[in-house]
């Protein structure tokens, strides 16, 4: 399905009913393969500005641009068919004011046709987000650790132990109160998170939250053992594809070098062969 398609088989109106039913599944994804590959399996497809990191190179989400998000969320968009897509608003984009969220914001989903945009923040961001929702630009809201702000919270650490569980539940409370339709749960302590889950109307997806949320997402790069820089508590790896195309590549050269590839059944003779066979 293209971007240009009018119609999306599921919309956030439809995540937002999946509240307290069956666990919504998550992953991010940046490519058109990878996006085909995660659409069957998948509720939401997130195009992450963690793409920064795990396809760019970057050492934190801060240096992803506009054009990034919008390149690849047009290639996500070829791949997807059933599962809702969503797009970050990376650094900058949002912060300076609501108008500001609003015209990047519109930008992100007409260029790319994504239904619904992601963005960073709680209570301080209530209103940009309802500057948004009440514009036509539905918001999935993103909480508790906020990589974007990692220079401001001194690394990738748990956020809302002990006093800062009220500012987290109090976030929660105004994204809502806010129109996001849903809410990320970054690295929260999980009876916190559940506690969030239990208070909120709206749909709570957990990364390293624990499993009380209503779904899960994970960076589809960690999982499958592609991204493997560093690897954070609440990631499992469900398979190691990082090494198997290491080994695959291993071969590859080896074979390249020895001369046993091409065979000759991988190469084409200098004359044709008889009527019926393989060019």
């Amino acid at each position: 399905m293209s971007a240009s398609s009018p119609v999306r088989p599921t919309l956030p109106v439809d995540i937002l009913a999946r509240k307290g039913g069956a666990p919504l599944v998550c992953l991010t994804a940046y490519t058109t393969p990878v996006a085909r590959l995660a659409d069957p399996h998948c509720d939401v497809v997130l195009v992450g500005d963690s793409l920064g990191m795990v396809l760019h190179g970057l050492l934190s989400t801060i240096g992803v641009t506009m054009e990034m998000m919008i390149l690849h969320g047009k290639a996500v968009m070829r791949g997807i068919t059933k599962a809702m897509p969503v797009i970050d608003m990376p650094f900058g984009s949002y912060e300076e004011s609501p108008q500001q969220a609003f015209r990047n914001a519109s930008r992100l989903m007409m260029e790319t046709g994504m239904p619904a945009v992601k963005l960073e923040g709680g209570q301080h961001m209530a209103e940009t987000i309802a500057f948004l929702t009440a514009r036509g630009i539905p918001v999935m809201a993103h909480i508790g650790l906020t990589p974007q702000s990692v220079n401001t919270l001194g690394g990738y650490k748990v956020v809302g132990r002990a006093d800062e569980a009220a500012r987290v539940m109090a976030d929660a409370e105004a994204v809502q109160a806010a129109g996001a339709f849903s809410v990320v749960l970054e690295k929260t302590p999980e009876g916190l998170s559940r506690r969030i889950t239990q208070a909120l109307t709206i749909p709570t997806i957990g990364i390293g939250a624990g499993v009380g949320c209503d779904g899960q997402i994970l960076v589809i790069d960690d999982m499958l053992g592609l991204f493997t820089d560093f690897r954070p508590k609440f990631v499992k790896r469900y398979a190691t594809l990082g090494q198997a195309a290491s080994d695959a590549i291993a071969d590859y050269a080896s074979e390249v070098r020895a001369r046993s590839f091409p065979a000759p059944e991988h190469t084409f003779p200098d004359e044709l062969p008889p009527k019926g066979g393989k060019a």
